[in-house]
């Protein structure tokens, strides 16, 4: 059967853990954990790794060959093909939404699986570790946000505002995020063009930078209590089913709805998150101050 021609329909956004699919390809591809089998479904439940913008690691989960064997998804991968060639992760050319190709998600199981073309399977999501990465998601999101408001006052112009009306620190100066179980660690760069743009860096690199942290910290951990005790509702946001189709999300919070394009899982309510909180760190990257924030949520009993 030829590579595919249409991308994946993902079902993850609407918070399913579970899904019935045809396989449409399978495919020896060689990893750095060595060979495995990259199996194209038309359908998944299974969230996975992009390697654009890596914050959110893959589902853990199976396919299940109906009548058949359960096999362990070791990985899963945004792929990209033009119909002769399949490219995964960093390997993919082109950049999302080119003409002529399809976007998928390679499912990767061990090589010797027994899995063939046209098979009719079930993809299923482990359940602990979705809730508990769709818990660090959303409080990622949360923190940015609270900390945006918590810098407000740092900045001598005017940037681009966040979905809440403050400076957008957060878009303005993060170099990387990592969401793990139950929270996450974004790096902020306090770089020559973050100044230029207008943000005192002074406040966290200054005489004073340690006390600043911790004023900081208590301002955004209010913040996030504030909003966490109103319970609002958080969703998904989709132009489509397709892998690749824009999604927003979307949450309930005290003074308006806050939206971020984001393709990874959440909570579905603030009230699932519990108790977060942060922590701020100033640390040096090659010369360059780099604020590192780690946020945790420690979800109701």
């Amino acid at each position: 059967m030829a590579l595919p021609s249409v991308g994946t329909r993902v079902t993850y956004p609407a918070g399913d853990l579970i899904a019935r699919a045809r396989v449409l390809h399978v495919e020896p591809v060689a990893t750095d954990d060595g060979e495995r089998l990259a199996v194209l479904l038309d359908t998944t439940s299974i969230h996975p790794v992009d390697a654009g913008w890596p914050d959110q690691p893959a589902d853990a989960g199976v396919i299940t060959v109906i009548d058949g064997a359960a096999l362990t998804v070791l990985d899963a991968i945004v792929a990209a093909t033009d119909g002769e060639t399949l490219h995964l992760g960093r390997d993919i050319p082109v950049r999302k939404g080119t003409e002529g190709w399809a976007f998928v998600v390679a499912h990767l199981v061990d090589a010797g699986s027994a899995i063939a073309e046209g098979d009719e399977v079930e993809t299923r999501a482990d359940a602990l570790l979705r809730a508990s990465l769709s818990r660090g998601h959303t409080a990622c999101h949360l923190a940015s946000l609270a900390l945006n408001r918590a810098l407000a006052d740092r900045w001598t112009k005017d940037p681009r505002r966040d979905p809440l009306g403050s400076p957008d620190f957060d878009a303005a100066a993060i170099a990387s995020s990592r969401i793990e179980p139950n929270g996450s660690v974004d790096r902020y760069r306090l770089n020559k063009s973050l100044r230029r743009a207008g943000f005192d860096a002074t406040v966290f690199t200054g005489e004073y930078g340690a006390d600043e942290l911790r004023a900081a910290e208590a301002s955004i951990d209010d913040t996030l209590a504030t909003w966490i005790a109103g319970g609002g509702d958080i969703r998904i946001e989709r132009d489509g089913d397709l892998l690749t189709d824009r999604r927003q999300w979307a949450a309930d919070l005290e003074g308006g709805t806050a939206r971020l394009f984001c393709g990874g899982t959440h909570a579905t309510s603030l009230a699932d998150l519990g108790d977060v909180r942060v922590r701020l760190e100033l640390v040096d990257d090659d010369g360059t101050p780099t604020l590192v924030m780690t946020t945790r949520a420690h979800a109701p009993s």
